[in-house]
């Protein structure tokens, strides 16, 4: 798959992200489920996060023997992201607040799809 297709993906999916991340939550319906609000920041970084690995293991391959460069990127890039997320929510939106603990899950979020792009570097390495 090409590169600029790959970039096209990370970009649309962190635009997607971040749409809904700093939306009038009111507009959101409501679902009772316990942690669910936890495990959507893991889904949202773990898709992230693989949609920058896929874009940067084609960017450095050749350039680099050390394919987990593009893991470390994309995990720092999926962290920082998340904690600028939370703050921009804070400080923008009136009906969300800034959470720790939506960090956390997007760090194991982040975490959970680098060991699983390690796990599947045979397919991936196809793509």
């Amino acid at each position: 798959m090409p590169k600029q297709l790959l970039l096209l993906w990370a970009i649309i999916c962190t635009g997607i992200i971040t749409y809904l991340c700093l939306t009038d939550s009111s507009n959101i319906p409501a679902v009772s489920f316990p942690s669910i609000d936890k495990i959507v920041h893991f889904c949202f970084h773990f898709g992230f996060t693989i949609s920058w690995i896929l874009f940067f293991k084609k960017e450095l391959k050749g350039k680099t023997t050390d394919d987990y460069k593009a893991y470390l990127i994309s995990f720092i890039f999926s962290v920082f992201f998340g904690i600028t997320i939370e703050i921009l929510q804070g400080i923008f939106t009136k009906t969300r607040a800034s959470d720790v603990a939506d960090i956390l899950g997007n760090a194991i979020g982040a975490t959970a799809a680098v060991f699983t792009a390690i796990a599947f570097k045979k397919q991936i390495d196809r793509i």
